[in-house]
């Protein structure tokens, strides 16, 4: 879904202002972020967590009502030769703005075949999509990494890098080998307020992450970006007091976010019309792949050893640092590619 909405707007986006708008549509991923925080704080110590989730999947059955409202792109059905739906959406465009269509008429480009997934495996675009598919897969490892780290941290109060020596004892039955420790216990107001500052930092980069990708170009801003991650991970481990902890989380919430809004775009630009939605929708499998995997290091390894899940997050963020600066192709400035 994500993913699809942002090719839609790239489509419809001029080349001078994709740079600009499109972060700045993470301030509706921070909303989001935060009501379900705030309705979750709420929710959970009075109903419990399984209404959370039935009161969060409304949005959802709301979304697929409006799908319906959203517009193709103009630029997909030319690619696929249907120029009277591309007329009629940009008709309505001009209507929209008050405007009139430009005289002449809309040409079709030469184009046998849509898309193919061995199209990103070709030659000219093989080293691109293995780049950006480790950068994907490592961006989410990270970003998801953050998020469950940040309620492990919280709730096994591991802010000196060490386990809290104070564990809650679960007693399962009257026999005490029976007995197992168990750190989960209910968040207070404090660690539920903790997640709300360190989500509002998903947005406090934004200005800088925009000048940066409108200055530096997409593979620079990334490049340092995820080195930034790779450095606030470690400093997870330092020895510090709450508000230290929530100044790391708060930078490193920052810093996902902007990868995540630099690698949208430039998996956006650097493919043409006909493999745009092909070359997003690959990437968001590894995406998810990296998802899965994050749990177990951030609340399985990180249980064990604290150093050790923390420099693995680090040491992703690396090797994605050095993929993002050796990205073949800049796409600053580029007009949208469409046709191989």
């Amino acid at each position: 879904m994500a993913a699809g909405r942002l090719i839609i707007k790239t489509e419809f986006l001029p080349t001078k202002y994709r740079g600009y708008m499109l972060p700045l549509s993470q301030v509706f991923w921070l909303a989001g972020s935060l009501l379900i925080i705030g309705l979750a704080s709420v929710v959970i110590p009075t109903v419990g967590w399984r209404w959370l989730i039935r009161i969060a999947s409304i949005p959802g059955i709301v979304l697929i009502l409006a799908f319906k409202f959203i517009p193709e792109s103009a630029r997909f059905n030319v690619s696929t030769g249907n120029t009277q739906a591309a007329l009629a959406t940009l008709e309505r465009i001009a209507k929209m703005n008050r405007s009139v269509m430009p005289e002449g008429r809309l040409v079709e480009p030469t184009l046998k075949k849509r898309g193919r997934f061995a199209d990103l495996l070709d030659a000219k675009y093989l080293r691109t999509t293995l780049q950006i598919w480790v950068i994907w897969l490592g961006i989410s490892f990270a970003y998801y990494g953050v998020i469950l780290a940040s309620a492990e941290m919280l709730e096994r109060d591991l802010v000196c890098g060490s386990q809290s020596e104070s564990e809650v004892v679960v007693t399962v039955g009257v026999s005490e080998e029976s007995q197992s420790p168990c750190h989960c216990h209910m968040f207070a107001p404090s660690d539920y307020q903790t997640m709300i500052i360190s989500t509002i930092g998903e947005i406090a980069l934004n200005p800088l992450n925009i000048l940066g990708i409108n200055f530096l170009g997409r593979r620079l801003s990334l490049s340092i970006t995820m080195g930034c991650t790779a450095v606030f991970f470690l400093l997870l481990n330092i020895c510090t007091s709450s508000a230290g902890l929530i100044g790391f989380l708060f930078m490193l919430r920052a810093l996902v976010a902007a990868n995540f809004n630099t690698i949208y775009i430039y998996t956006a630009e650097v493919y043409p019309t006909t493999m745009r939605a092909l070359g997003l929708g690959t990437s968001g499998s590894l995406c998810r792949i990296g998802a899965m995997v994050a749990p177990f290091i951030s609340q399985v390894l990180m249980s064990a050893s604290l150093l050790g899940a923390l420099c693995l997050f680090s040491s992703v963020c690396v090797v994605c640092a050095i993929s993002a600066f050796t990205l073949p192709i800049e796409t600053k400035g580029r007009a949208l590619q469409q046709v191989k």
